[in-house]
C-alpha cells in the first residue's frame, strides 16, 4: 500500500489533476468516484487508485485491471473533492474518429444511420456548464459535440465529473476554426442554427433534418463570425424580466425539442 504522497506515482497523479498540459502530454485525463470507475471501458483503462475500504467493498471490479491500494491520508491528496469517494483512475483520451464518422458516415437515403443532432460551443468557460451539456446530450440522443479550441478542457476533473459518465459514450472533437467547420456542415445539407437574442422563435422550426446548434459564450455569447456562419438565428421566447437562460439550460431546451420533433416523426 502506497502511504507517502512523496511516491512517484502519486506525484505524476496529482500533476495530471491539476495541469491540463500535463494531462495532455501523456494522453490521459483522471476519473473519481465509483459509477464512473465502474464504466471505464477496458480499451481505456490505465491504472487506479483505491482505499483499503474501497477495494474490499468493491473486489469484483479490479478483476483483471491494474490497480494500487493506498491510504486515506494519500486519496485525499489526489481527490479533487472534499470527499472523496475511495477510488481515483488514470484513463487514456478518447484520441478516435467517433464524430468524423459521424459526420461523414450519414446518408439520407440509409435509414439505419441517426439523423445527427450536433451541438457546437464557442468558447464555453465553466467547467459545470459544460459537464452538463455532455450529460444532458447523451439523454437527448445528441449524435456529437463539436468545440472551438477556446472552450474549456473538457477532460478537466471538474468536466469529467459532471459528465457522470456520459463523457465515455458522447462523441466529441475540438476544432481551431469553429466557423469553418460549421460552414462545411451547410455545404453538407446540415441546418445549422446559432442562439442569439435576435433570432426568430425557435419553436418555428424543423429538427427533424440533420441539424447543429451553436451555443456561445457565458458572457459574451456568439461571435459575429459564428453567427453569421449558420443558416439561421433562433431565440427561445422568455416572459418576465428575464432575458436569456444559462448555456447548459439553453442547450438542455434546444436538444429535448429535436429530440421531441424526432420522436414525434417516429
Amino acid at each position: 500500500m502506497i502511504t507517502s504522497t512523496g511516491n512517484d506515482k502519486i506525484k505524476n497523479v496529482q500533476k495530471c489533476v491539476k495541469q491540463s498540459k500535463e494531462r495532455k502530454k501523456q494522453g490521459v485525463f483522471i476519473v473519481e468516484g465509483v459509477r464512473m470507475f465502474s464504466e471505464i471501458p477496458s480499451t481505456h483503462h490505465v491504472e487506479s487508485f483505491s482505499t483499503v475500504k474501497f477495494y474490499e467493498n468493491n473486489r469484483e471490479l479490479f478483476d483483471g485491471i491494474r490497480y494500487e491500494l493506498v491510504s486515506d491520508s494519500v486519496m485525499q491528496s489526489l481527490s479533487d473533492t472534499k470527499t472523496p469517494q475511495g477510488v481515483l483512475s488514470v484513463v487514456k483520451r478518447f484520441e478516435d474518429d467517433r464524430l468524423t464518422k459521424i459526420l461523414g458516415e450519414y446518408d439520407n437515403n440509409d435509414v439505419s444511420v441517426n439523423v445527427p443532432l450536433i451541438i457546437a460551443l464557442e468558447n464555453i468557460q465553466d467547467p459545470g456548464n459544460l459537464g452538463t451539456i455532455v450529460r444532458t446530450a447523451e439523454g437527448a440522443g445528441v449524435t456529437g459535440i463539436i468545440m472551438s479550441s477556446g472552450t474549456v478542457d473538457i477532460y478537466n476533473p471538474k468536466v469529467v465529473r459532471s459528465t457522470m459518465g456520459s463523457i465515455f459514450r458522447v462523441p466529441f472533437m475540438y476544432t481551431e476554426d469553429l466557423p469553418g467547420c460549421i460552414e462545411k456542415l451547410n455545404e453538407k445539407g446540415y441546418m445549422t442554427y446559432s442562439a442569439h437574442l435576435q433570432g426568430k422563435s425557435f419553436y418555428d422550426f424543423d429538427y427533424t433534418k440533420p441539424t447543429v446548434f451553436v451555443m456561445g459564450n457565458e458572457g459574451n455569447g456568439l461571435s459575429d463570425e459564428m453567427c453569421e456562419a449558420t443558416n439561421n438565428k433562433i431565440l427561445i421566447p422568455m416572459k418576465g424580466m428575464v432575458e436569456s437562460l444559462n448555456v447548459a439550460t439553453a442547450s438542455t431546451v434546444l436538444m429535448y425539442e429535436a429530440m421531441r420533433q424526432r420522436s414525434s416523426s417516429i
